[in-house]
């Protein structure tokens, strides 16, 4: 394990999803760097730093011009490999183990390092080959990247579109709980009614109830925009 209880494993899974940003991942003028990482994993950036030249020195990432870690081929098929496993972990919590959805993804944390390879595809195939993890984020990473250009976050809708929430953001353990909590799931169809820029929240009409919400709330939103 890193320094501060987060595995090799687990800055790999957030350099992957900033390297394929959408929403509340798609960094404002920044990537991969020591500070974002940081703060995306709830580390010091001093922490951040060190295991990011831990991961150059194993060839798992490179440096880009503004010091960014980008991941390298070694680098993305693994990360690839420990997010795949995670959202397969997260299904067998929650179908076989009576988990609630944002329960499964803590103990997926902790839990990734328990199961080999070999034991997780016979866990996907135990499983009926799911197409997708709890939190609706697709267990196949090819079929995620192609998928994310066609949503949005909730946050960046316009008063009057509305669409059905596809993934809900999971690197903030607190609102993945807050989300399931509201109802804010995937397959529910929601409407922005009203930006409120001033206060930070949005107006929004969630399956026919209407709400606020934040938006940094909104940012871990992905809908795919109703026809």
């Amino acid at each position: 394990m890193a320094g501060h209880g987060h595995s090799t494993d687990e800055y790999l899974e957030v350099i992957y999803f900033l390297a394929f940003p959408i929403g509340e991942y798609r960094p404002a003028g920044e990537s991969a760097i020591a500070s974002r990482v940081a703060e995306m994993l709830g580390v010091s950036r001093a922490s951040a730093g060190e295991m990011l030249k831990r991961l150059e020195a194993e060839g798992l990432v490179e440096r880009g011009e503004q010091k960014e870690a980008i991941l390298t081929p070694a680098g993305i098929e693994r990360a690839e490999l420990v997010v795949r496993k995670h959202r397969i972990i997260e299904r067998f919590l929650t179908d076989f183990m009576g988990y609630t959805a944002s329960e499964s993804h803590v103990h997926a944390d902790v839990l990734g390092d328990t199961f080999t390879d070999e034991m997780i595809d016979r866990m996907y195939e135990r499983l009926g080959q799911p197409d997708r993890c709890p939190h609706g984020w697709p267990i196949e990473t090819e079929v995620e990247q192609s998928e994310n250009a066609g949503l949005v976050a909730l946050a960046e809708l316009q008063p009057g579109q509305s669409g059905e929430i596809v993934r809900l953001a999971e690197h903030d353990g607190d609102l993945l709980h807050w989300f399931y909590d509201e109802g804010y799931v995937p397959g529910s169809q929601v409407e922005l009614r009203e930006a409120q820029p001033a206060a930070g929240q949005l107006k929004v009409v969630l399956d026919s109830s209407e709400r606020a919400i934040g938006e940094k709330a909104a940012q871990g939103l992905y809908v795919r925009l109703a026809a």
